[in-house]
């Protein structure tokens, strides 16, 4: 029986996105940078799993809260990979394609916070 957050959309999109993540972090050197890549992989990591426990809890409320916490870790690799540009390690096309990635599960993820009873701005 699967559970109910693995047919997510946005579920399935954040699990892609770490897919695509992890690829491009492949090709960054490694020295100097090592911070930058950890920190990227333990916030598109984050997204999921918050996702994830979200949907474990009872209460629209608990649930909410790790929503919020999903959506601030895509807030954070925005700024990620806007680091990454800073460095020149990311190119503009595939600064264009995280970003637009990343605008989408942000969208999602507001979406259900909004439906969970939150307000956001």
């Amino acid at each position: 029986m699967p559970f109910d957050f693995e047919d997510f959309p946005v579920y399935k999109d954040a699990i892609k996105f770490i897919q695509e993540v992890d690829a491009f972090l492949e090709s960054i050197p490694q020295k100097g940078n090592l911070r930058m890549i950890d920190q990227l992989q333990r916030a598109s990591t984050s997204i999921s799993l918050n996702i994830a426990e979200g949907a474990g809890r009872y209460h629209k409320s608990d649930k909410r809260n790790y929503y919020v916490m999903a959506r601030g870790s895509v807030y954070e690799c925005v700024a990620c990979f806007q680091i990454f540009m800073a460095k020149k390690l990311i190119n503009t096309e595939q600064h264009e394609m995280f970003y637009k990635d990343l605008n989408n599960l942000a969208r999602q993820l507001s979406a259900m916070i909004k439906w969970s009873g939150y307000i956001t701005s």
